[in-house]
């Protein structure tokens, strides 16, 4: 038995994805095998799924998600066997060969088909796709991508000058990624708030009450790129200031365009995040710098229903929405938001998402954007995960990097290494918290698991230490509470899982411990992240155990490369 759907050929190259990467995943992930033919007619393409029952039915539910709307959907019985040749020669009744049993035959079993596809397939794929996304433009009201004119001073840069400020900017790289067509010349850095915004004053006004002195090294480079219309691809760690780089040119977007905002159909802006910890934290990023009654909204999950974001969006009708992937997917599900105006889009964290699992939901919910969207894609890391989804998404991207693309962490962090047995772990940070730190640290210790928060979390009350604790088994309105009362000075010591790792924007955190080693290398260098933050330093103090010594090897990389002290002990861990 196989399923066959019967699709758009438009849609065709939605299922196959670029690299026939998004066929694959449906393959991989189903358990069946897909094949694509030529319909009956040349509007449509014919669907064949081969498998299992439930291998079958997953692998329709996702192509079904894709594409929208299937034309026709079957299921096609496959033919009875012939029927069993009568044994010869006296091998019928009275025969002793009759009574044997006949000898089991070995079925053949047919190698799963490559799925190959030929370059005029390919090509008449991507035709049809382009003409489906001109026919989308063309169905919409125009908009507006650069909005940045060069400040004089900055045009008078010479090569040299760029190339030796970007070096001095944290080694910062411009460049287009590879297979870009490199239409127009890179933009040239900004030095000043004045050299990108000088034209805004609203906006000039509203960086001024923020008391910045200077642009971050990725700001000066992302602000005049954004502004000039093109994708953008920004590597950066935490703390590098990547959030005001895309919010300040998405407030610019937005006020830019020709049609009215009154006149258009939900918002301008789509700012997606991993965490209810870190979209929030962009929601009252953006609330600081915002004029002219722009309305923005924060969704996720936990606190408010699907229900209740629904009667939020259509209350305050917001030109700008941060939202997590599952719940903007509830609100596209239920058609309390829609996207087809979104002109300005944000992938932050992009690479965090793809860590939790939200490729499909992101690109489920992002399929009702407009083709000619302007994109930026933000990241701490580039695997080829984040690679395949940037080339998804951005077209023709400028690709920044601040310091190296080999996983680091930040030279104002102090890293200290602590050999010792997992059982001596709590004597060790009950010494730390009493002798090592001053009344004017700020302290978050990470923890593997929310029962571990918990214990510590009470076994510090019984001290009467002041503390809070963060994870994801916690209240919304617990978990904001808590990171008030840090960023407040109400408490000092803040113990918290992962979840909040990257979520946690408090700027003046001066210690992080790592009482449990991450799961892997890249949790790491965030959480690391977390203290160290615009310019000042900080000290990172991480408890490794024999339990962690796979991760020797990895750590001492990234410990070289920070130029930090290494451990004997951990070099012998890292050849066991």
């Amino acid at each position: 038995m196989s399923t066959l759907l019967v699709i758009e050929s438009a849609m065709a190259g939605l299922v196959i994805g670029r690299g026939g990467a998004t066929i694959k995943t449906i393959q991989k992930d189903s358990g069946a095998m897909v094949k694509l033919s030529n319909g009956d007619t040349a509007d449509t393409r014919n669907v064949t799924i081969i498998g299992s029952e439930d291998a079958q039915r997953l692998a329709s539910g996702m192509i079904e998600k894709i594409v929208g709307k299937l034309l026709r959907s079957e299921t096609i019985s496959t033919p009875p066997p012939p029927p069993r040749r009568e044994a010869r020669d006296g091998a019928g009744a009275g025969s002793s060969r009759g009574t044997e049993r006949p000898r089991p035959r070995r079925r053949s079993v047919s190698p799963l088909e490559k799925i190959t596809i030929s370059d005029e397939a390919w090509e008449e794929i991507l035709r049809e796709n382009r003409q489906r996304d001109l026919e989308i433009i063309q169905s919409l009201p125009p908009i507006i991508k650069d909005l940045y004119k060069e400040h004089k001073q900055v045009k008078a840069m010479s090569d040299e000058e760029v190339q030796s400020f970007r070096t001095a900017q944290n080694d910062t790289t411009v460049q287009y990624v590879d297979g870009a067509e490199c239409l127009r010349p890179i933009p040239k850095p900004i030095k000043t708030f004045e050299h990108a915004f000088g034209l805004y004053p609203d906006m000039m006004k509203v960086i001024k009450k923020q008391n910045f002195t200077t642009p971050s090294p990725i700001q000066c480079q992302a602000w005049p790129i954004i502004m000039s219309g093109h994708d953008l691809i920004a590597i950066a760690q935490t703390g590098s200031g990547k959030t005001l780089a895309y919010i300040l040119p998405a407030i610019v977007h937005l006020l830019g365009q020709p049609t009215p905002r009154n006149k258009r159909i939900g918002p301008s802006v789509m700012i997606m995040g991993p965490t209810r910890e870190l979209v929030l934290q962009i929601h009252d990023e953006i609330t600081k710098y915002l004029y002219d009654n722009i309305k923005v909204v924060c969704v996720y999950g936990g606190a408010a229903t699907t229900k209740e974001h629904q009667k939020r969006i259509k209350t305050e009708k917001p030109d700008i929405v941060v939202a997590t992937p599952g719940r903007l997917n509830d609100l596209i599900g239920i058609q309390a938001i829609k996207l087809e105006h979104v002109s300005y889009l944000v992938l932050d964290e992009a690479d965090r998402m793809l860590d939790m699992g939200f490729k499909n939901q992101i690109e489920l919910s992002l399929r009702h954007v407009r083709p000619d969207k302007q994109t930026i894609l933000t990241s701490a890391t580039w695997p080829t995960a984040v690679k395949n989804l940037a080339n998804y998404f951005t077209k023709n991207p400028l690709h920044i990097t601040v310091g190296s693309l080999d996983l680091s962490t930040v030279n104002t962090v102090s890293q200290k290494i602590i050999i010792l047995n997992e059982d001596q772990k709590g004597s060790w940070l009950d010494e730390f918290i009493s002798i090592s730190l001053s009344k004017d640290d700020k302290v978050i210790i990470f923890m593997r698991k929310k029962t571990s928060v918990e214990k510590m979390y009470e076994h510090f009350n019984r001290k009467n230490i002041k503390c809070r604790c963060i994870h994801g088994g916690r209240l919304q309105t617990n978990r904001e509470r808590s990171l008030a009362d840090m960023r407040n000075g109400v408490v000092s010591i803040l113990i918290a899982t992962d979840v909040a790792s990257r979520g946690i924007d408090i700027h003046d955190i001066t210690v992080v411990v790592n009482y449990d080693f991450p799961t892997n290398i890249e949790e790491y260098v965030h959480r690391v992240g977390r203290t160290g933050r615009a310019g000042k330093t900080g000290s990172a103090y991480t408890l490794f155990t024999d339990y962690d010594k796979f991760n020797a090897s990895s750590l001492i990389s990234v410990l070289k490369k920070s130029n930090q002290p290494i451990p004997e002990e951990l070099y012998k861990m890292a050849t066991q």
